[in-house]
């Protein structure tokens, strides 16, 4: 059980690497689920995870505050944006531009109204008031 935990989480790795760079495949939630199936397969490899440079601050901040970075919200504003209009110079039918639109505005939509900083409250819980 645990070689499909592990096949499972860098399936996911994968397919959240490949979501950086295309706007429908979301990154943080494949990143999320190959956290929890390598912890479920591999302290060594969750631990990796946790601790990369790269895919663990994403991990971090959606777990702990439910955020996502302005960087990263920027980053798929333009991806999408790029897409969408590439779809428009190809001339795509117009059943599939208003299908992308819509998909397309609600990603942004969620993207856009999620955290970018944890709650002043959070960082003073400990704090004596």
């Amino acid at each position: 059980m645990k070689v499909l935990w592990i096949a499972l989480g860098w399936t996911s790795v994968g397919l959240g690497i490949v979501g950086a760079f295309l706007p429908l495949l979301p990154t943080t939630p494949f990143l999320l689920l190959a956290a929890f199936a390598f912890s479920r397969g591999s302290e060594r490899l969750h631990d990796w995870l946790m601790t990369h440079p790269s895919l663990g601050p994403p991990i971090h901040n959606w777990q702990q505050h439910r955020a996502i970075s302005r960087r990263v919200k920027l980053i798929a504003t333009f991806s999408v944006a790029a897409v969408f209009l590439l779809s428009v110079i190809l001339a795509a039918p117009l059943w599939a531009i208003v299908t992308q639109a819509s998909i397309l505005t609600f990603v942004l939509a969620f993207l856009w109204t999620r955290n970018e900083h944890p709650d002043e409250d959070s960082l003073t819980e400990d704090e004596p008031t």
